[in-house]
């Protein structure tokens, strides 16, 4: 295997997370940047965050008697999964942009992204709309937002538990107190929270077969973590609240491999369900608010001691700690926050970049996480926490891409508007499935393997499709 370049965005992963190269028995990146058009080196990045969970897949396919595995990824499959719903053909539609969800100018003359929300979830953006005292209009928003100040804008519109962000430069960011806090840790962070025995992998032909992940996420970023155990043999089930909304296309995009219930978190017996379910589970993935499941004991402490052993999952926009940890967050928000939005738009108007690039990597490095919290289970036993976020995720990105790359027009991301990517460079990577939704076209999986090829056994389906139960363990 070729020795990974000591700047290598991947060996600075393998690094974080103690993940040998050797666990591997080759590894090949394909490709050149630029993918995109962007300065980032977006398919690098995912790809390197990719590759890594394919090494740490590779490890625990070793943990239980298999050979080290060469893993491959294309630069242009990376770049593909960074605007997986995008791709999708035969599905639900895409959402519609909503006037609120943009960057506008405010009164001293800088930016900020606000986040109305779900179209069928108005809350948000009739918040931020009574505060601007405005009609949801793009001149009206324009116009009442030009009255304010950047910063009392953002934390006015963040005490009322609404969503924005002022664009920042990634050195003010740094200087943040919660880039501050966010500095210490890595793009992902493994950590041990309690002891316990050893746990020997099931060893039932793939990588994670029989292995039970809980899915308590929407929108991209944790769904992708969920998708990408399922890519490995894992028994995933979603399980989401009836009443919450959701976008169907993004849904269909990474509900791959997995079952899907319904339950209501306000209902005894579905709380009683979910700690049934929790406890013949190994893994425990949850993007809620910060703190929000804490409250109603589903949080990290309370969960380790009903099933000693269990990995549980956070994935969120700030992080973990310091002074915004509690604040709702999404991928546009952490890109202008960040300093990714001025870095590739530019001061005068900045962009978002031409893929939904912190959302798809940071479930890539949950995932890789969850891969490495196992094999530490096995080996030494206890239980662990995963902390991945879309900020550190954006962080990361920060560091290995600042003028990385010069493209003459920097294109942004437009839902309903065509991929970044042209088709032809897509295609090669695309698979079609029968599923509820009926023949639908999307991306197969980007890793490639070669002992344990990475597939979804079971078709991608709707909310609720399913009875909130465990099949048996590796029945698939």
């Amino acid at each position: 295997m070729s020795p990974i370049p000591p700047s290598d965005p991947l060996k600075d992963l393998l690094d974080a997370l103690g993940l040998p190269e050797s666990a591997a028995a080759s590894v090949e990146i394909r490709g050149q940047e630029p993918i995109l058009p962007c300065r980032y080196p977006l398919a690098q990045m995912a790809a390197s965050a990719i590759v890594a969970g394919g090494i740490a897949a590779s490890d625990l396919w070793v943990i239980q008697g298999g050979q080290p595995q060469s893993i491959r990824v294309d630069l242009d499959a990376a770049a593909a999964g960074l605007m997986g719903f995008a791709v999708l053909r035969g599905g639900p539609p895409l959402p519609r942009a909503l006037p609120l969800s943009e960057l506008y100018r405010c009164g001293d003359g800088r930016w900020i992204h606000f986040h109305g929300g779900y179209p069928d979830s108005p809350h948000l953006s009739r918040g931020i709309l009574e505060r601007l005292d405005c009609a949801d209009e793009r001149n009206a928003i324009a116009s009442a937002t030009a009255k304010w100040e950047s910063h009392a804008l953002e934390d006015t519109l963040a005490d009322a538990g609404l969503c924005a962000a002022v664009a920042r430069t990634a050195e003010e960011w740094a200087a943040h107190p919660q880039g501050a806090a966010l500095r210490r840790f890595g793009p992902v962070e493994v950590r041990k929270i309690a002891e316990g025995d050893p746990e020997p992998l099931p060893g039932l032909g793939r990588p994670l077969a029989g292995i039970r992940v809980l899915d308590l996420t929407r929108v991209l970023a944790g769904p992708t973590c969920a998708r990408t155990l399922a890519e490995h043999g894992a028994d995933v089930l979603h399980l989401a609240s009836p009443r919450l909304p959701n976008f169907p296309a993004f849904v269909a995009d990474t509900s791959h491999g997995k079952l899907s219930a319904h339950l209501d978190l306000d209902r005894a017996a579905d709380i009683e369900r979910l700690r049934e379910l929790v406890s013949e589970a190994d893994v425990f993935c949850e993007g809620y608010r910060p703190g929000s499941l804490g409250r109603r004991g589903f949080g990290a402490a309370e969960l380790t001691r009903l099933r000693p052993g269990l990995i549980y999952v956070t994935v969120s926009c700030y992080g973990h700690e310091g002074p915004w940890r509690g604040r709702r967050g999404w991928e546009q928000l952490a890109q202008t926050v960040s300093g990714i939005a001025l870095g590739h738009g530019g001061a005068d108007h900045p962009q978002l970049v031409p893929a939904a690039a912190c959302d798809y990597t940071t479930g890539y490095l949950a995932a890789v996480g969850v891969l490495v919290a196992l094999a530490r289970r096995a080996r030494e036993g206890g239980s662990y926490h995963v902390h991945a976020s879309l900020c550190q995720t954006a962080m990361w990105i920060e560091r290995f891409g600042a003028d990385a790359l010069a493209p003459e027009k920097p294109a942004s991301v437009e839902l309903g508007g065509p991929p970044a990517l042209a088709f032809d460079r897509i295609a090669p990577w695309l698979t079609e499935s029968e599923t509820p939704y009926g023949r639908l076209t999307h991306l197969a999986p980007v890793l490639q393997m070669s002992e344990t090829p990475p597939r979804w056994s079971r078709p991608s389906s709707p909310l609720g499709s399913d009875p909130a139960r465990w099949p048996a363990r590796g029945s698939r």
